[in-house]
């Protein structure tokens, strides 16, 4: 499993980055803008992890700015924390057999999220390219929020 990046929602695209990049020194690796989803992921790293982030993309803050206004409560500003694994079905089986709820299975073979105890989001990605789609994963409903 390799550590991949922490997302947090932001209400203003702008200020955030003054914020991340102009005070606290972070810089941007990449950006991704979504007509479709009506958001923007802005992808920053910190200097001493500047060979790393740019070789690997990792670690890495993803800024999530959803382009329609929306209030952010119960934590739901903090999005997630993502690990890439070398076989996400393997993985999911692993933390189902240790009672973990798979909250959005991987029916893409690419990824899934489960929470931890303190219900925080942990996404799964698979290494590489996606899975072919295989039972039980592919009619497996979600299950909560995540």
């Amino acid at each position: 499993m390799r550590y991949l990046h922490t997302m947090i929602r932001v209400h203003n695209l702008d200020e955030s980055l003054d914020f991340y990049c102009n005070k606290l020194g972070l810089l941007e690796r990449h950006r991704m803008d979504s007509e479709a989803g009506r958001f923007t992921l802005v992808f920053l790293y910190a200097p001493q992890d500047a060979g790393q982030a740019q070789a690997t993309n990792a670690p890495l803050l993803e800024l999530t700015y959803n382009w329609d206004t929306e209030v952010y409560t119960g934590g739901r500003n903090f999005g997630h924390l993502a690990f890439e694994v070398e076989n996400i079905y393997q993985t999911c089986q692993t933390l189902m057999d240790a009672g973990v709820i798979i909250n959005r299975p991987p029916r893409d073979g690419h990824m899934a999220f489960v929470r931890s105890p303190d219900a925080i989001s942990i996404e799964l990605l698979q290494k590489g390219k996606a899975l072919a789609p295989e039972e039980p994963w592919l009619s497996m409903q979600n299950s909560g929020s995540w």
